[in-house]
């Protein structure tokens, strides 16, 4: 998808802009792209804000581990992450990104219109259990799959100098998942009490994700395809054989790949404590208060959800890795200040400031993050490496943070956790700080232009 560009003749350097037909093209497709985002990750956080609601439908009530069963299941489909992001980013990579970001979609929305309509333990015994691990495994599979190919078609489909800004709208959507999980909780705690929310209220959560995909499946075939029609014949032809190839990701991007994983570990683990784990902080510092965690949920996802374009555009002024920096100083030295004081706080103001001053700091990753990795591959292996290097560390980090927490909080381990936090943390920041190059010519540079090169002589 090429980015037109204006200029006149000259003898000094002429700024070049991306034309208006290019950036209405770009807006278009962002919007078509990022729809189906939100939709997906509505279903991926749906349980997770839902869980403390149906748990009791699948597993036994007086078993006092079935909370840790609810975030196992949770963690467990992390598992099938890599597996997606290798059959969608392959499939992305030869047939284009359009029909990858239709069939995850697709397969997302069936599943949660299966948990949906599941019987209870009461009625079907164990096979509750069953299907919805089931269910959730081929939405991790799915979900694993939708990371990579929307991240590079957002990349791919931005204008050159705005590609901060345009990529980031893939965690607006995807923390405006998590809104829609909050406010579909809210808006039941209105008309319904606890007892009916985990009677049936539950499953319509469930169903309103299935049903919006159908919306969802139509707006993305229209949006136009970000590889060019000469790739795809290529590929449909058997003379490229190497586009989504694992061997020629591996080979002659590996390096290119590590770093992916580097750069998401950090990202990743914080953003599963910060905006998972902290919630659920709130929500049983509040239980006794009515609706009150809620709101604080619900406003400081909001909050964090409207930051993510502020971020991408910084990042098109001063660069990635500024912002990339800023994050992880931040999220080694605040974790600890979170974890230990959001638990106690008392006081409203107090608990939204405590996670408000954590999205900020996570907004330093959040933000940029698809077009930082998008910018690593070159587009015959883009979908194929940003997925898979985004979900090996997302499920060896990220999906595991809340299990991980919920175990050492019932094991009076908290600390550890912290520290554990902390240190991929750490990790990562080394990355961003001796591997990444600020303002460097990138893959996606050398194919549709340089993303900082604001002149040109004629």
């Amino acid at each position: 998808m090429a980015n037109g560009a204006t200029s006149t003749a000259g003898s000094s350097p002429i700024p070049t802009v991306s034309s208006p037909a290019a950036t209405r093209r770009a807006v278009f497709n962002t919007l078509r792209g990022s729809s189906g985002n939100l939709v997906e990750w509505y279903d991926v956080y749906v349980y997770t804000v839902f869980a403390t609601y149906f748990e009791n439908q699948f597993f036994d009530s007086a078993d006092k581990n079935s909370t840790i069963y609810v975030y196992a299941i949770f963690a467990v489909t992390f598992l099938m992450r890599p597996v997606g992001s290798w059959f969608f980013g392959r499939y992305a990579d030869r047939n284009g990104r359009r029909a990858a970001l239709t069939f995850s979609v697709s397969l997302m929305a069936a599943c949660s219109l299966v948990i949906a309509l599941t019987p209870g333990r009461e009625s079907i015994g164990v096979w509750a259990a069953v299907i919805l691990v089931l269910g959730r495994l081929v939405q991790g599979f799915a979900t694993g799959g939708e990371y990579g190919a929307s991240a590079t078609y957002m990349s791919e489909a931005a204008t050159r100098e705005r590609r901060g800004f345009f990529s980031s709208f893939q965690y607006v959507t995807l923390i405006g998942g998590h809104v829609l999980a909050q406010v579909t909780l809210l808006l039941m705690q209105t008309v319904l009490d606890r007892e009916q929310i985990e009677d049936f209220g539950w499953r319509i959560a469930f169903f309103i994700g299935g049903v919006a995909a159908v919306v969802v499946f139509w707006l993305r075939r229209s949006m136009d395809e970000s590889l060019t029609k000469d790739q795809l014949d290529a590929v449909r032809s058997g003379a490229d054989k190497s586009s989504g190839s694992v061997k020629e990701l591996v080979r002659n991007h590996g390096r290119a790949l590590l770093i992916c994983f580097l750069v998401t570990a950090g990202g990743t683990i914080a953003f599963y404590t910060y905006s998972v784990n902290a919630p659920s902080m709130i929500k049983t510092a509040y239980e006794d208060r009515g609706m009150t965690g809620t709101w604080i949920n619900l406003f400081g996802l909001v909050f964090l959800m409207l930051l993510q374009p502020i971020g991408g555009l910084i990042s098109d002024k001063v660069g990635r890795k500024p912002l990339l920096i800023f994050f992880g100083i931040g999220g080694v030295l605040y974790t600890y200040v979170l974890i230990t004081f959001l638990p106690t706080a008392t006081s409203v103001v107090q608990s939204l400031a405590l996670v408000c001053v954590g999205y900020v700091i996570l907004t330093g990753y959040t933000s940029i993050n698809a077009i930082v990795k998008a910018e690593l591959f070159p587009s015959h292996v883009r979908a194929l490496g940003v997925g898979l290097g985004y979900a090996l560390a997302n499920s060896a980090f990220g999906g595991t943070a809340p299990l991980i927490y919920q175990a050492a909080k019932n094991g009076g381990n908290v600390p550890w956790f912290i520290l554990y936090v902390t240190v991929v943390i750490t990790v990562s920041l080394l990355v961003y700080i001796f591997v990444l190059r600020n303002k460097a010519e990138t893959e996606l540079d050398r194919e549709q232009g340089r993303a900082f090169e604001r002149t040109v002589t004629p």
